[in-house]
C-alpha cells in the first residue's frame, strides 16, 4: 500500500514537473501561418456568420470557461492560526505556558502562593491573542478588499454567433468565436485578426512596451508573440476596430501560460522572518542559559530542587521581551495605513518590510513598473517653457491661460485627440479618472479638461467631419471639425512628431505683450 502510494505521489510530481516544462518552451502555433478558410475549417466556424450557439455550448462544456483558473488559497483558520503561533509569537507562547507553569508549582507548594506568574503568563498570552487577531484582521480587510474588485461588473464581449452580433459574459467566449472589438475594449482571448482598421493594442501588461502595437491581418513573422495578426487575451485596444476569431480560451492563452507560471513559484521567507527566527535562536540560547546557571547555583546554595525549578522558569521568562511583538505589529500596520492612503494595499504585513529592505529593483520596461499612465509635464509656447498645473484645483504654478497661443494650442489637445473618459466617472477626480485611449492623448485629455474645462463641450462646438488617424508612417495626426463661430467654415487641426509639423508650416503663432505675430 505505502509504495503504491509513494508510485502515485511520485507519477503525479513528473507530471506536474513536465506540464511545467512545457510552459516553459516557447509558444508553438501555428494561426498566424495558415488562411482565412483553413483557419475556419479548423475550428468550425463561419467567417461570416460566426458559430451557432449549440456548438457554442458544445465548445463551453468541453474546454470549461474563459478565465484563468485562480491560485489554491489559504483556509482562513489557517492564516488565523499562523497569525497566533507563528514567528515570534511562539516564543511568547512558551514564556506564558513556563509562568503558568511556576505558579502551578507555587499553589502546590506553597499556602500563600503569589500571583505574579500568573499575572505574567496572563499578559503575556493576552498580548499574544490581541496582535494576532489585530494582524489577521488587517491582512482580511486587504483581502476582502482585493475579491470585491473581482465581484465588480463582469467583463463583456461583442461576439457574432448565427450572423447576429451579442454581447456575452467573457467568461462565455469560447474557441472559434468571432469577436469584435473596438477602441477602449480589453480583448477577452487570443485572437486572429482577420479584419482590422486602424486597430492598436496596448500590450504593455503583457510585454512591458508602452507603446502602441498595430494589429492587422497580415502575417508579419514567425513568432506569434511578434506577428501582427495576434491578438492576446487581457491587453487592451486604444484605438480602431478589428474582428477575430478566438484561438485559446482561458489558460490556454499567452497570459495563462505566464499566470500558471507564476502561481508555481516558491514563497521563499521575508526577510523579517528570517530575522525574527534568528532573534529567537539568540534569546532562547541566553535565556535557557542563564535559566540552567541559576538552577545549578541555586541547588549549591541549598535551596529546593522545586525552589531551582521557579528561578529556572523565571530567568527564561524574564528574557522574553514581551513588548516586541506588539511594537512590530503596530509599526507595519501603520505603514500599511499609510499606503492604503496612497491606494496600495498591503495584503501581507510582512511585505511592507520585504519593501522597505529592497535596495535596487531591476526591469527591462518602463510599463512593467510604472502605471502605464503618461502626465503632461511642459508645454512650449510664446517661445517660453511652461510647467503644466495638473492639480485638480488649479493652485499649482500656473502661466497665462488668456494668451491667444495657449488658446490655440489647447484647442489642437483637444480637438485632435481621440481619447475620451470612459462613463460614470464624473464624481472622480480628473487625473484619476480612466480613458479609453492612447497613453499620450489621455495626458493631453486630461490636462485640457483640467486647465479649460469640459473637452467634450469643446468638441461638440466643434463638430468632427474628417480624420486622419496617426500611424507610425506619416507620424502625425490630422483632424477637420466646423467651425466654432461660423458652421460652413472649417478649421484644420494637427499634431504629430516636431519635424512633420515644422515641414508642413509657414508661419509660427507666438504672442508677446503689444506684439503678436
Amino acid at each position: 500500500m505505502g509504495k503504491g502510494y509513494g508510485t502515485e505521489n511520485g507519477g503525479k510530481r513528473k507530471k506536474k514537473d513536465r506540464d511545467l516544462d512545457d510552459l516553459k518552451k516557447e509558444v508553438s502555433l501555428d494561426d498566424h501561418m495558415i488562411t482565412l478558410d483553413e483557419l475556419g475549417k479548423r475550428y468550425g466556424v463561419d467567417l461570416a456568420r460566426g458559430l451557432t450557439n449549440a456548438r457554442a455550448v458544445e465548445i463551453l462544456a468541453r474546454d470549461g470557461p474563459n478565465a484563468l483558473t485562480p491560485p489554491p488559497t489559504t483556509p482562513e483558520w489557517v492564516k488565523f492560526c499562523r497569525q497566533l503561533f507563528g514567528g515570534f509569537s511562539i516564543l511568547l507562547w512558551i514564556g506564558a505556558i513556563l509562568c503558568f507553569l511556576a505558579y502551578s508549582i507555587q499553589v502546590a507548594t506553597e499556602d500563600e502562593a503569589p500571583n505574579d506568574n500568573l499575572y505574567l503568563g496572563v499578559v503575556l498570552a493576552a498580548v499574544v491573542i490581541i496582535t494576532g487577531c489585530f494582524s489577521y484582521f488587517q491582512e482580511a480587510k486587504s483581502s476582502r478588499i482585493m475579491d470585491s474588485f473581482k465581484k465588480m461588473v463582469p467583463q463583456q464581449a461583442l461576439v457574432i454567433r448565427e450572423g447576429e452580433k451579442m454581447h456575452i459574459n467573457a467568461e462565455l467566449v469560447v474557441q472559434g468565436d468571432l469577436v469584435e472589438i473596438k477602441g477602449g475594449d480589453r480583448i477577452p482571448a487570443d485572437l486572429r485578426v482577420i479584419s482590422s482598421s486602424g486597430c492598436k493594442v496596448d500590450n504593455s501588461s503583457l510585454t512591458g512596451e508602452s507603446e502602441p502595437q498595430t494589429r492587422s491581418p497580415e502575417f508579419t513573422h514567425e513568432n506569434p508573440l511578434e506577428t501582427r495578426n495576434i491578438g492576446f487575451f487581457s491587453t487592451n485596444c486604444v484605438e480602431g476596430t478589428a474582428h477575430g476569431i478566438v484561438i485559446a480560451t482561458g489558460d490556454r492563452t499567452v497570459m495563462g501560460r505566464i499566470a500558471t507560471l507564476a502561481s508555481e513559484i516558491v514563497v521563499r521567507r521575508t526577510p523579517i522572518n528570517i530575522e525574527i527566527e534568528h532573534f529567537i535562536h539568540i534569546i532562547t540560547g541566553v535565556a535557557v542559559f542563564l535559566g540552567v546557571s541559576f538552577f545549578i547555583l541555586s541547588l549549591i546554595l541549598g535551596y529546593t530542587w522545586l525552589e531551582a525549578v521557579i528561578f529556572l522558569i523565571g530567568i527564561i521568562v524574564a528574557n522574553v521581551p514581551e513588548g516586541l511583538l506588539a511594537t512590530v505589529t503596530v509599526c507595519l500596520t501603520l505603514t500599511a495605513k499609510r499606503m492604503a492612503k496612497k491606494n496600495c494595499l498591503v495584503k501581507n504585513l510582512e511585505a511592507v518590510e520585504t519593501l522597505g529592505s529592497t535596495s535596487t529593483i531591476c526591469s527591462d520596461k518602463t510599463g512593467t513598473l510604472t502605471q502605464n499612465r503618461m502626465t503632461v509635464a511642459h508645454m512650449w509656447f510664446d517661445n517660453q517653457i511652461h510647467e503644466a498645473d495638473t492639480t485638480e484645483d488649479q493652485t499649482g504654478l500656473g502661466f497665462d491661460k488668456s494668451s491667444a497661443t495657449w488658446s490655440a494650442l489647447s484647442r489642437v489637445a483637444g480637438l485632435c485627440n481621440r481619447a475620451d473618459f470612459k462613463a460614470g466617472q464624473e464624481d472622480f477626480p480628473i487625473v484619476m479618472r480612466e480613458t479609453a485611449g492612447d497613453a499620450s492623448e489621455s495626458a493631453l485629455l486630461k490636462c485640457i479638461e483640467l486647465c479649460c474645462g469640459s473637452v467634450r463641450d469643446m468638441r461638440d462646438r466643434n463638430h468632427k467631419v474628417a480624420e486622419i488617424p496617426f500611424n507610425s508612417t506619416n507620424k502625425y495626426q490630422l483632424s477637420i471639425h466646423e467651425g466654432e463661430d461660423n458652421p460652413s467654415g472649417h478649421i484644420l487641426v494637427m499634431k504629430g512628431a516636431p519635424e512633420r509639423i515644422l515641414d508642413r508650416c509657414s508661419t509660427i503663432m507666438i504672442h508677446w505683450p503689444g506684439i503678436s505675430s
